[in-house]
Parts: C-alpha cells; structure tokens; sequence
C-alpha cells in the first residue's frame, strides 16, 4: 500500500522535517511560530527547481563545525600545557591529548611500543607518533616552539576533521532525514569531550565502516571496522549485530566476509608491535586486566551505596572491588549475557531490527556493565544513538544527563587534587546514577521501537534499513516464517 502523496511526491521519499515528524520539536517549535510551512524550505522542491543556498546539509555541516570551534575555545586555557592552579580541572580543559604527550614520552622523540609502552590499542597509538614525532622534531630544531600546543592543536584539527566525517557519513545514510545529523551536530557532548581523546579516529573508522556496509561493500566495511577496533575496541562490537541480521536474512556469505577482512586489519595492523615489542604492546591488555572500579560506573554506583547501607567494607561492590579478578569475569560474563538477549531480540522480533538499533544496544550494554566509562565515551554512542532513534526529547535528556555528569566530574577531580570536596560524594553519584538511567531509557525505548516497529522514525521514510547494505529489503530466511507460523499457533 503506498503511502499518501503530496504533489506527486511520495512521503516517504521526501525529506523529513522534525517540525512535523517529531513530537517535542514541533512542540517546541511553537515558541518561534510553529512548525515549519510548505513554502519555507527549499528541501521538498523537484530536482531542477530553484534551490536556496543554506539546505538542510550545509546548515549540519557549519554547525557541526561551529560546535568544534566552540570546542576548541573551550579547551583553550589548557593549551599551552602549563596547567598551574588545577587551571585543567577549575575551567573544565583537561585532555588527555596534551597530558599524555608527555606521559607516553612523545615530548621525548620516543617511538610509540618501540621505546616506550602505550594504554592505548595500536592505531591510537601509531596516531599519537605520527603526529606527535613530527612535532617533537620542529620543536628540537626551535626551542621557542611550544610543542604541547602545536601537538593539541594538530590533533584538534585532525581529530575534528574526523568529527565532520561523521556527520557526513550520517547524512549521506539518511537523505531522507538530514536534520537527523543535526543532533550530533549540536550534541552537548561533543562540544565538551570532543578532543578529550582520540576517540574520534575509531569513530570516524566506525562510521566510513557502516557507510561502506551500507553500500553493499562487505570487504571495506569489515577492513574499516577492523581498523577502527585497532584504535579502540568497540568498533568490532558492530560484527555481532552484522552477524546477527545475516542470520536472520541469509545473508552470511557478507556478514563473514566482513568479519574475516576485519579479522585479518586487526591482526595485521597489531602484529609488528606484538613481534618487536610484545611487553609495551601488551600494557593495553595488562592495564584493563588490573584496572579498578573507575569514576561513574554502575559499579562505583553500587559501592557507593554498599557504603551508606550495609556495614562497611561489607557489601557486595565494596567485594568486588578488592577482587578485580572476579570483577572483570562478572563484567564479561553481563555483557555477554547482554548480547545474548540481543541476539533473541535480533532473531525473535516481529520485524527484522535496523543495524543501528542493534549497534547502538549493543555499545550501550558494553558501556553499562564496564567497570571503566571515561567522560568521553560518550562519544562512540553519539552516531549511533542518531541513527537508531533520532527523536530529540530522549536524545536532549540523555545529553542534558553527560552536562550533568561531566560538571560534577570535574569537580570531583578537583576536590581529589585539592584534597577539599567541592561538594559531597553524594552529589557526583547522583549525577552518575542519572547519566547511567538515560542510558538504559534510550536503550528500552529503541527495544520498544524494535519490538513495535510502526513507531520507528526512521521506518517512516524508508521501506526497510538503509543502512544494512545487502540484508536491506532481503527477506526473512524461512526458518524464520516457520517460527513465526509455529509461535501463533501456540498462541491459539
């Protein structure tokens, strides 16, 4: 059945526009005259019609690079590198980038796993020498350079680059939808966490990797997934919802061919590292082995309450964290379970789920149940919370939560390098405990959408999921009408 028509045009097939799609904006949008009229954009015209300059691309584009620069001026009291005072922590411009240049001996002329072991997966710390090195080099040729700043700086530009990359892969996924890009364009996280660390080069990998999934190019998305997992390991978390969508559509021949290409980066990319240096290659794996309960996570949560409930020292987190051991199993074994779950929702639900959907539960469980969540973490949800369910209420109460967190954030390390509290212990685990309840609210909300999919959005412009490449518009396999035929028959 086709849907209602405007002008000839199909409605599904024509540009979105929040304004009338989407329940808060359009409630909001009733404070500068209401939603947006027939007459007013430039979006719904034919091709060959007269087009105005500001369409809906280029505006995501400037502001996504007005958000960078706002950035960037934010982080700029810390970018001569003299952090005198707790200037980091007082204006809110700590970054890892300047910290660990001269942590990781780059400062030095040190090689990255050559001359010195590096925290990070290889490719974020191949990145780090070949721009860091570069730097050092000028700066021994003049001592007048600051080096520290030239290095943020280069990394700020690049990392950024990456940042706009993103938006373009998210337009170029949605061109039904391009204000969509504009949520992560505006994102109140990305303004704060953006060049924290060099999550935007796994990001941006991830993005291109979905982007050539999407455009039914196996080998490269596997490749560039791969990649992306050499520079952080969440990209190869994609594989499994790649993994389970082929099931469900018979698809598998692609779905392996992506995973054995990013197999092969993976090992190629580690393997120089590990056969020259396999002590400083291996600190990644031996410091998340050894790590702690971190600031802000379920488990911190937990051990906080332990503390103001039970007996101390008596509770079951306050356990765990003296038995990290046990606590990394736990965490693995949750997130598993997590991805189990995912794979009944995946291969059970009334509709095949859109890649997104799953990407993005599967990233958020790894995040919930990890005894690490750095603030800029955040990062890796951005593009794919856009993609799985781009409605802006949920979307700004989730962003309004990461302002929370990150303002209480800081002043918790400040308070921890003065020695003086800036505010109780209670006030940073509330807004820990709120970050992580709008984490697991998106997640139940893009379940519902999944198990109900005429809620989805994005459904609504588009006949299938297009971003699944070549599992997009394929059939259920026909186990899968078997179960469903064998499910109602129960049922009756």
């Amino acid at each position: 059945m086709k849907t209602q028509t405007t002008g000839g045009m199909d409605n599904a097939a024509a540009p979105d526009h929040p304004s009338r799609s989407d329940g808060f904006v359009r409630g909001v949008s009733g404070l500068i005259g209401g939603p947006l009229g027939d007459h007013a954009t430039a979006l719904d015209r034919p091709v060959g019609g007269e087009r105005r300059f500001w369409t809906a691309v280029r505006i995501v584009l400037a502001l996504v690079c007005l958000t960078l620069a706002l950035h960037w001026v934010q982080k700029s009291p810390c970018q001569d590198g003299a952090w005198t005072n707790n200037v980091q922590y007082t204006r809110f411009c700590y970054t890892d980038v300047l910290a660990l240049y001269y942590a990781e001996g780059l400062n030095e002329g040190k090689v990255p796993y050559r001359d010195h072991p590096v925290e990070y997966p290889v490719l974020t710390g191949y990145f780090m020498g070949a721009l860091g090195l570069p730097v050092h080099a000028l700066g021994s040729a003049d001592p007048g350079l600051n080096q520290a700043q030239w290095f943020y700086n280069l990394n700020a530009l690049v990392l950024g680059a990456l940042a706009v990359a993103t938006v373009a892969v998210i337009l170029a996924l949605r061109r039904r939808r391009p204000w969509d890009a504009a949520l992560f364009a505006l994102a109140p996280a990305l303004l704060l966490t953006a060049t924290v660390n060099w999550d935007f080069l796994a990001i941006g990998l991830a993005a291109f990797g979905l982007f050539a999934w999407a455009r039914r190019k196996p080998a490269l998305a596997g490749l560039l997934l791969g990649l992306g997992g050499a520079a952080k390991l969440w990209p190869l978390f994609l594989f499994w919802p790649i993994l389970l969508l082929a099931i469900r559509s018979s698809r598998l021949r692609a779905a392996l061919t992506a995973i054995g290409t990013g197999a092969v980066a993976l090992v190629l990319v580690n393997l120089p590292a590990v056969l020259t240096n396999p002590t400083n290659w291996g600190r990644f794996l031996e410091l998340n082995t050894e790590r702690p309960i971190d600031w802000g996570t379920l488990w911190y949560i937990g051990r906080y309450l332990d503390g103001k409930i039970g007996e101390p020292g008596a509770g079951p987190f306050e356990w765990l964290s003296n038995n990290i051991p046990v606590l990394n199993n736990l965490a693995y074994a949750l997130f598993f379970l997590a991805c189990l779950g995912i794979a009944v929702l995946a291969l059970r639900a009334p509709r095949r789920p859109r890649l997104a959907q799953l990407a993005f539960l599967v990233v958020a469980a790894f995040l919930i149940f990890s005894k690490v969540w750095s603030q800029q973490f955040v990062l890796w949800l951005l593009p794919l919370a856009v993609l799985a369910r781009p409605r802006w209420g949920a979307f700004l109460a989730w962003q309004l939560a990461e302002v929370g967190y990150f303002l209480a954030f800081y002043g918790e390390l400040l308070g921890t390098s003065t020695g003086t509290p800036v505010f109780p212990e209670g006030v940073f685990v509330l807004a820990a405990t709120f970050r992580l309840t709008t984490v697991v609210v998106l997640c139940a909300l893009v379940i519902r959408e999944i198990l109900r999919p005429e809620q989805d959005a994005v459904r609504a412009r588009y006949p299938d999921d297009p971003d699944a490449g070549v599992i997009d518009g394929a059939p259920d396999a026909p186990w899968v009408a078997r179960q469903r035929a064998s499910t109602v028959v129960y049922r009756q």
